[in-house]
């Protein structure tokens, strides 16, 4: 399997070549950055290989089976979708550009509208515990946001189960990759290190649209109340989920809902009785 990635110096890109390495059937064919273009990924990543970097004009689309899209969301992301589809490669986009079905609440989210709407449809949610089968056929592929990849996992099944009854509060914390590897004052040691704060709040940060997108696929159509939260730490998300439930369950009915619910599934794992989860479980 041929693999091209624009974008190959974030965090995003750093952790797909990681995964990537990893896969017997990936070869990636070419790799971009704007920064880093002229210069090998060890210069970027000193602990990763030589792979060479190039700017994103000297690629040609055509020789990938599949192209990753790990660039900042907006106009020109969705171009280059465009220009990767009709060269005939698949494309999988880790921007939140192709995750809203709906044209128009992608319109109320982002404050501007999409420039390719005929891609909305098309565009397959990239959560394989729910779309597997869509994913293996798909030409365009929207990885889902990381807020509600962990909310999604957590409610899909209750939701699948008519168990949803009303809104759900998802109180939410994030490490500082989460913000990308651009600088920025907010992600600024001295402003992150022993601080702990709110951001986005009063149903501001647009993960919500997602969240409640996917939660009404599954059947329930709820209103999501997302606080999210930066920790001083480098990555990771641990969410508080607060439901009503639609009827009375025990504890171990629930968790024999998720035991099944998640059986055979690789990414994600149901704790034993009692056992709480911590960063530490996914990040290290």
């Amino acid at each position: 399997m041929r693999v091209g990635i624009y974008g190959a110096t974030g965090y995003t890109g750093f952790e797909l070549i990681r995964w990537l390495g990893r896969h017997p059937e990936a070869e990636i064919v070419f790799a971009t950055s704007r920064t880093y273009a002229g210069k090998r990924l060890s210069d970027a990543f000193p602990t990763t290989n030589d792979l060479q970097l190039i700017d994103a004009t000297e690629v040609d689309p055509a020789s990938c089976d599949v192209v990753f899209l790990c660039l900042p969301h907006g106009p020109t992301t969705i171009e280059t979708a465009r220009e990767v589809l009709a060269a005939g490669a698949r494309v999988i986009d880790l921007s939140n550009d192709f995750r809203l079905r709906d044209p128009q609440i992608y319109a109320q989210w982002f404050k501007h509208p999409h420039t390719a709407p005929e891609l909305l449809n098309e565009a397959v949610y990239g959560l394989p515990e729910v779309y597997r089968e869509q994913i293996a056929q798909a030409r365009l592929v929207a990885n889902p946001g990381c807020y509600p990849t962990g909310v999604l996992l957590a409610l899909l099944p209750l939701a699948q189960a008519g168990l949803l009854d009303g809104q759900v509060i998802v109180d939410a914390k994030s490490g500082v990759s989460g913000a990308g590897r651009s600088l920025s004052l907010k992600t600024h040691f001295v402003e992150t290190n022993e601080n702990f704060a709110p951001y986005n709040i009063g149903h501001s940060h647009r993960h919500i649209a997602e969240m409640e997108q996917e939660l009404a696929a599954a059947g329930a159509p709820v209103h999501v109340i997302f606080s999210p939260h930066l920790l001083p730490v480098n990555r990771g998300i641990l969410s508080t989920i607060y439901v009503r439930l639609a009827q009375d369950l025990t504890p171990e009915h629930v968790r024999t809902l998720y035991t099944e619910r998640y059986a055979g599934e690789p990414f994600v794992h149901v704790l034993p009785q009692g056992q709480l989860p911590t960063l530490s479980h996914t990040t290290h």
